[in-house]
This record gives structure tokens, sequence and C-alpha cells, in this order.
């Protein structure tokens, strides 16, 4: 996979770039340059500190969307076993937008529900830059209604700038296909929870995240639109992007604070991009220790604990 760098991470790639030429002229030479090597690895473990150590709601807002973070289907991949991917809305067609199937988790049996972007054009395009259609909702309730039946837990995945907006969209009720996911998982006896890994972009969001723990990578994001949105609405120009990001309060630290979050996931330093096995892990412990939690619960608390939680949200004067 090609290394993108977001430019403040910069200085670090350049680091990055001299400690290859060196192990590659030490390979090359019989010369001893691992004095030069240890000094270069230490210099490159200090940037990463500074670098990613007190980051810009906007820096993270970049760092959800680098090229090179995991994605869902990365994950399914790396922490669960026997997933077997289920397709088609049984109405209309296939959204590739939205992946899902059973699976397990050292052993246990879970539903998996997953927003999924693309690594190239062609990706892209049949992923629709990870944005779903009304028939990905309406596939990720008809899955998530047979893990209601069997009595799975169910793990969403959350990774979308939002729901696709095109006509075609507009035609077939995306909006309805949302509400009625929202009203449906409202009502759903199993354990369920969202984690945000990436964009958490709106209902396109919210549409598969009615859960009872909702838990955020340390630089990923949830918000009611995307900063461009945001700036393009208030200040009339997407190059405002960075203050709407600071103003909608959109990083998992204030998430957390306003409790929209219940847990934020630590990333390796540099963040996801940089160890998807060492990120999978940690997102895999998290699982582990919330389905345990939420295994003691009956599904009457289930129920009632969801609806407060997203009942609580937000705050009015009158």
């Amino acid at each position: 996979m090609k290394k993108h760098s977001l430019e403040f991470e910069k200085p670090l790639m350049d680091l990055e770039k001299q400690l290859d030429e060196i192990v590659k002229s030490s390979s090359d030479s019989d010369l001893d340059f691992s004095t030069e090597i240890k000094a270069i690895e230490k210099k490159i473990e200090n940037t990463k500190r500074e670098v990613y150590s007190d980051l810009t709601p906007w820096q993270k807002v970049q760092l959800s969307r680098h090229p090179n973070r995991p994605y869902s289907i990365d994950y399914i991949e790396r922490i669960f076993e026997d997933f077997e991917e289920l397709h088609g809305d049984r109405s209309f067609m296939d959204d590739a937008a939205i992946v899902g199937g059973p699976a397990s988790l050292d052993g246990q049996k879970v539903m998996i529900i997953a927003q999924q972007k693309g690594r190239n054009t062609e990706d892209n395009l049949k992923r629709n830059f990870g944005c779903p259609n009304p028939e990905g909702y309406r596939k990720a309730l008809r899955l998530m209604k047979m893990a209601n039946k069997f009595k799975m837990p169910i793990i969403s995945i959350i990774d979308t700038p939002g729901a696709f907006p095109g006509i075609g969209a507009e035609e077939r009720h995306v909006a309805e296909a949302i509400a009625v996911n929202l009203k449906e998982m409202a009502a759903f006896e199993v354990p369920i929870i969202a984690i945000v890994i990436g964009e958490g972009g709106s209902g396109g969001a919210l549409g598969i995240a009615v859960a009872n723990k909702v838990l955020i990578l340390e630089n990923a994001y949830y918000s009611v639109i995307s900063p461009e949105g945001c700036a393009a609405i208030l200040w009339k120009d997407r190059a405002f992007a960075s203050n709407a990001a600071e103003a909608l309060k959109l990083d998992a630290s204030q998430l957390l604070k306003l409790g929209i979050v219940d847990e934020i996931i630590p990333e390796p330093t540099g963040g996801a991009h940089r160890d998807w096995d060492k990120t999978s892990e940690i997102v895999k412990k998290y699982f582990k220790k919330t389905l345990a939690l939420l295994a003691t619960k009956d599904s009457k608390t289930l129920l009632s604990e969801r609806y407060d939680k997203f009942r609580s949200i937000g705050a009015f004067q009158s």
C-alpha cells in the first residue's frame, strides 16, 4: 500500500525516509551504521509523541480520513473468526457500502454490521465511498432482526462521511430507511455495541448506531455534519472547516465529556494507520470487555438503558 502523509506528519515522514536510506546503505555495504540507526529510531519515537500528543480537532478529522487507516473489513479479518458475509436487502439490491453477517469472537457468536470504504478508485466506486444507500440500511436491519431472533449480540462498526445524498437514494427513501432503523434498534432485546473507527457522519452513522454502548477510537470523529458542510453553511466557505471542527466539538474527548460516547479506545502512538495489528488487538479487548458487561443485564435492562442513553443526549433552554 502506498504511504500517504498529512501536512503535520511530514517531519516524521522525513525521518522515516532517512532511516530507510541508512538501513539500505547498511545492507548494501560492510559498514556498521547501528549507532546512527538507533539515534534516528529514538528521534522518530520522540517526534511521534511530539506530533500526535496535542492534535487539534481538525487534525483529528484528517487522521480519521487517513487513506492508510484500517477500515471495517481490516478489523473484521483481525478480530473475528468465521465471518460469513450476507448480501442484499431482499427488496432492491445489495449495497456494498455496508457489509454484515455472523461471526465469532473467541467462540461467542455475534452479528457484525459495518460500513466499508474503498482503498482505490475501483473499490470506492463499488463501496460508494462508504456512503450507504437505503438498501444498505435495510440490509443492516434484516441482519439485526436475525441477530435478535437468534439472541446474538450486535457489533456495529461505523465509518462513513454520511448516507448517500443522491437522487436515487432520495427516490428510494433513505431518510425513511434510517428512521426505521432507529426505531427498530431501540427495541432489540440483545446487547448492541457501536464503535466509530473513522468518520461518524450524521444520520448515515446513526442509522446503525443506536447501541447500549458507543465506543470511539481516539482519532475518530462523530458529528451531525462534516466540518466542510458546517463551514459552507455558517461561513459560506469550506475553507473554514478547521473553525467548524473546533465549534462542533466532534472529537473523541469532547464527545465523551458530552455523554455522546461511552468510552475512548486509545490508538498506538502515531495513530491506527501506523499499526493495524496493534489497533485491532486493542479494539478486540474493548469488545470482549463490553460484551461481558452487557451479558450481565437482562433484556428489560438493556432496553431501558439504551432508551435512557439516547433520550438524555443534548440540552436545551426554554
